[in-house]
């Protein structure tokens, strides 16, 4: 009797605690959850351009990928954990080890060159045929080709080192030309590992991956010219470029003179033709610097990620360039303030004739569309786009899955550790943030990361194919 009357008197109670408080409260507990709130708000948001691309040109790296777990290929090579340590090229299976560990530990993506072919084509073999490995189309201008030609309004054309095997798995709506034809496939390995996976002592923060190869004909941008002398042909309204990282498996002085070839064939791109420059991992500090003096004022939109981010301000003493690492999620201030500097200092302004006026930012939180105003329309579209591709394609869906993704990115943050920052709160049901620097527009909105990703490789190709896919360039 007295447990009947405590629970009608509890009941009592709620009912007029409710009451009192009012519909805000009620409305707060029955409210569905931030992801699903958050996925209903970007596909309202997300709208195709005025001006679609019609015909896209893409370049030059393209390989096979050969996708499996990372620890247990190393295993399988009969090595043992141990301490981690960066290694700019890998010399050896020790080497390999590593490397891995170092980025395994931090949980960060990382791409390195091979350069011992032999003991290469070794591994390549043990991890082609371990039970379980993956191939796929590999390269990032392969990758954005294949994402782009998903579209049947786009016409894709990719050049680069294409083999019977990339070949055979590229969509029937990617033209590759003969000149980029070639007998043999070049490999590159991704190891992969899981969020919370652990070898030794050492525990995964996240998922991600470690990629590795021993490639010559992407390591040369062999098809540079191949892909620039197509572009008369087939007559593309957007040119994607990407590549230029796998350069570093050469010497310096054969880096250098093929970067000046380089600059000159993107030179020879007709000036009404918008170039996307999609970046990935480096170590070469000095051929960063280049890439970004020489490279960038040409192209007018820039894709990268947060470790490609702060390599760069380290190269070229940018803002925050003593910050060694980022600490887990990258701060949204300091982020913005990198890509303030790279367009203030490198892109369009009143006294420089640069093209660049776009950069299309994305870590595992969250991502941001920084651009020149004036130049580029529907980024709401094009970076809520990027990051819901993000989510579905990790976790391999069609559309979000709201109970295998959760919200990682920071709900409040400032703008700036700079100047004098906004503080910025974002709401699920208007996820897309923006403010405005200078000349300078920023769209922000938060990734609903994959609780179990079933693949990691390629996602930053995948986001930035999506975030062109919805931007559109105004006529100048």
């Amino acid at each position: 009797m007295w447990g009947r009357a405590l629970c009608g008197a509890l009941l009592a109670l709620a009912a007029a605690f409710l009451a009192l408080r009012g519909p805000e409260l009620r409305a707060r507990l029955w409210a569905p959850p931030a992801e699903s709130s958050l996925a209903a708000a970007w596909d309202t948001l997300i709208a195709r351009p005025a001006r679609p691309w019609s015909r896209v040109a893409v370049g030059v790296n393209a390989c096979v990928d050969v996708i499996l777990s990372g620890v247990k290929l190393l295993q399988a090579l009969g090595l043992d954990p141990g301490n981690g340590k960066d290694h700019a090229v890998l010399n050896s299976r020790k080497d390999l080890k590593e490397a891995f560990i170092h980025f395994m530990q931090k949980g960060a993506a990382a791409e390195r060159f091979f350069s011992d072919a032999e003991a290469f084509n070794h591994i390549a073999q043990a991890a082609s045929e371990y039970p379980g490995a993956q191939l796929y189309v590999g390269g990032n201008a392969a990758l954005i080709g294949q994402k782009l030609a998903t579209n049947p309004n786009l016409k894709i054309l990719l050049c680069g080192p294409v083999g019977p095997k990339l070949h055979e798995l590229l969509d029937d709506n990617v033209i590759v030309p003969p000149e980029s034809m070639q007998e043999t496939d070049e490999f590159h390995l991704i190891l992969e590992y899981q969020a919370g996976e652990e070898w030794g002592q050492m525990k995964a923060p996240n998922a991600n991956r470690f990629i590795f190869s021993h490639d010559l004909s992407n390591g040369a941008m062999n098809m540079l010219e191949v892909f620039v002398s197509s572009l008369d042909e087939f007559q593309p309204d957007l040119v994607v470029l990407s590549g230029l990282h796998m350069m570093e498996g050469q010497s310096q002085e054969m880096r250098e003179k093929r970067l000046l070839e380089a600059v000159t064939s993107i030179s020879d791109i007709p000036t009404d033709i918008p170039i996307h420059l999609e970046l990935a991992s480096m170590t070469d500090q000095d051929f960063m610097s280049k890439i970004m003096h020489q490279v960038f004022p040409l192209v007018n939109s820039v894709g990268l990620n947060e470790q490609e981010l702060l390599f760069l301000t380290q190269s070229a003493s940018g803002p925050h360039a003593s910050l060694a690492s980022w600490n887990e999620v990258p701060d949204v201030g300091i982020v913005s303030d990198i890509l303030f500097w790279i367009l203030k200092k490198h892109g369009r302004t009143m006294d420089k004739a640069s093209n660049l006026t776009r950069i299309h930012f994305h870590t595992l939180a969250y991502h941001i569309l920084a651009t020149v105003d004036g130049y580029w329309g529907n980024q709401v579209a094009a970076v809520a786009s990027g990051a819901r591709v993000a989510g579905t394609q990790a976790c391999a869906t069609e559309t979000i899955d709201t109970d295998r993704v959760f919200l990682k990115a920071p709900l409040e943050f400032v703008t700036s550790r700079t100047e004098a920052p906004s503080r910025i709160s974002f709401s699920p049901d208007d996820p897309v943030v923006q403010w405005h620097r200078e000349g300078i527009s920023f769209h922000f909105t938060p990734v609903l990361v994959c609780k179990d990703p079933i693949r990691t490789v390629g996602l930053g190709d995948a986001i930035s194919a999506e975030g062109l896919l919805y931007s559109e360039l105004y006529p100048q």
